[in-house]
């Protein structure tokens, strides 16, 4: 079954090409008389280099958390060499011995305890995400009790902002002393920060002596800083902005999907979409490798559910295909019938939806206008609002829209508890479509009080396995985290996870 081409104009592509010739086949000379250097170009600011505040502190290799996500997102021990869960609310950490701080004092129980009642006064949404109730320090152990029983204690001790600092210092938003292989010589607020080696860092001193870090919102500046070796790693940059570094001689695309998904929110107040079939009726006019290869330039993975694929939890089902004929048969088993008109027309109603979508993801208004093509064709009106601040809106006009173009982070902490949670209660923070299925909520509230990682998954799957049945959401697909490096730069790649940019390993020719 063909799928109608679907093109759209590639803005800046002429003059990225245009302003990229072979003279930009230059390569980064990072490396200066101080030694080895890299410099990297990254899309969003950091006003703070705070670590309870911003997440740079430990995409800089500043700041360390206690425990990470590896490169298969599984759970493994950083600052913590080992850990056990005592019982429903009762966690116990040992640190590691030999780290020290930058300014050399030891790392300790007393000063993990000092860092985290910092964090939990000073960052609100983290002391909510974290439930602690007490903490008690014992030589190189901490001991965290939390106020209920609370299995995803673990997952999200991964937040950047859960790192470890040392407390009653100067200057922690410009200077912060923590415990990475790498301390901020300099910091310009959402302009750059210039980051110097830390010898004595516990797991060896970084290759790197000096790592520059600059902060550009342009995605197409960013991608022609790389071609004329301003830098030697640009992040985020825009599919349609990578065709001469794909055919450069010293330059590369790194290329991963994100622990992100892009999708059709349905609101379950509207009528017609409190009918499965219609849901499942729009899920089946999204073609999915379309909208991967002619929107997203084949940076992205077809989507089969809210989780990465890479994920234990993620589920067996597979993408839906696209299927328009089947979408009028779904149609009709619901009571819609296309009038003199060629519309679905329901009890005298032609079905007509309002769809909001938002510009900050430029792909998200492109994938709305894609759908709106695909429904027409079957007779179904699509009314496309763009809309600026898309939260608000969502929660305070409820009943004025229908779909929206939607995307979020699913599992940024390598548990799927946290969406199923957020994104499915009836109460969850991010559930303004109003989904209600009991079946789905039940699985929910067991996985929250489920400890065993192998148990937990099995009821994710199960969680799954209920969405891919009663599509509340529509699930597109995976954006992929695009980067692009100058090949002088070794030993590195981006992760899904997106936490750890500078490392001790990265190098450079």
């Amino acid at each position: 079954m063909k799928s109608k081409k679907w093109i759209y104009p590639f803005v800046l592509l002429v003059l990225v090409i245009a302003g990229c010739s072979n003279a930009n086949e230059n390569t980064n000379s990072s490396k200066t008389s101080d030694g080895k250097s890299v410099t990297m170009l990254f899309s969003f600011a950091s006003k703070t280099m705070d670590p309870h505040q911003d997440w740079m502190g430990v995409r800089a290799g500043v700041a360390e958390t206690l425990v990470k996500i590896d490169e298969n997102l599984e759970i493994e021990p950083w600052l913590a060499e080992e850990w056990e869960m005592k019982d429903p609310t009762t966690w116990t950490f040992k640190i590691r011995d030999g780290v020290t701080f930058h300014d050399g004092t030891p790392v300790d129980g007393e000063a993990v305890k000092a860092s985290f009642e910092r964090v939990l006064e000073t960052n609100e949404a983290i002391a909510s995400s974290l439930k602690i109730e007490s903490m008690e320090a014992d030589g190189q152990e901490i001991t965290f009790v939390t106020t209920e029983e609370y299995p995803a204690f673990l997952s999200e001790l991964v937040h950047t902002n859960a790192s470890i600092i040392k407390t009653g210092t100067e200057n922690i938003d410009g200077q912060p002393i923590a415990t990475g292989p790498f301390k901020v010589e300099s910091f310009t607020p959402e302009a750059e920060v210039n980051l110097e080696r830390y010898d004595d860092y516990w797991d060896g001193a970084a290759k790197l002596e000096q790592v520059k870090i600059k902060f550009n919102s342009d995605g197409n500046v960013r991608a022609l800083a790389l071609q004329s070796g301003e830098a030697d790693i640009a992040y985020h940059l825009p599919p349609e902005s990578l065709a001469p570094i794909e055919s450069s001689n010293n330059l590369r695309v790194e290329s991963v999907p994100s622990l992100r998904v892009h999708f059709l929110l349905f609101n379950n107040a509207t009528p017609a979409l409190q009918d499965v079939n219609v849901r499942k009726a729009l899920d089946l006019l999204v073609n999915r490798p379309v909208a991967v290869d002619e929107i997203m330039n084949g940076y992205a993975t077809e989507a089969a559910g809210p989780f990465n694929p890479n994920f234990a939890f993620a589920g067996e089902g597979k993408p839906t295909s696209y299927d328009p004929e089947k979408a009028e048969e779904l149609l009709k088993e619901a009571g819609y019938k296309k009038n003199a008109d060629g519309k679905m027309e329901k009890d005298g109603e032609v079905l007509k939806l309002k769809l909001a979508t938002y510009t900050g993801r430029p792909e998200l208004p492109l994938l709305a206008q894609y759908l709106q093509g695909e429904a027409a064709s079957i007779g179904v009106d699509i009314e496309i609002a763009t809309i600026e601040n898309i939260d608000s809106y969502l929660w305070e006009q409820q009943g004025e829209w229908d779909m929206v173009t939607y995307s979020n982070l699913t599992a940024p902490r390598g548990d799927g508890g946290y969406f199923l949670n957020v994104a499915y209660m009836p109460e969850g923070a991010l559930n303004p479509g109003q989904i209600d299925i009991p079946e789905l909520s039940d699985i929910t509230e067991q996985l929250n009080t489920t400890a065993d990682t192998e148990e937990r998954v099995v009821l994710q799957r199960e969680a799954v396995d209920i969405i891919q049945q009663e599509t509340p959401h529509s699930f597109l697909l995976h954006p992929h985290i695009i980067v692009g490096v100058n090949d002088r730069v070794k030993d590195w790649k981006p992760g899904s996870e997106e936490y750890y940019l500078i490392t001790n390993k990265i190098d450079v020719e």
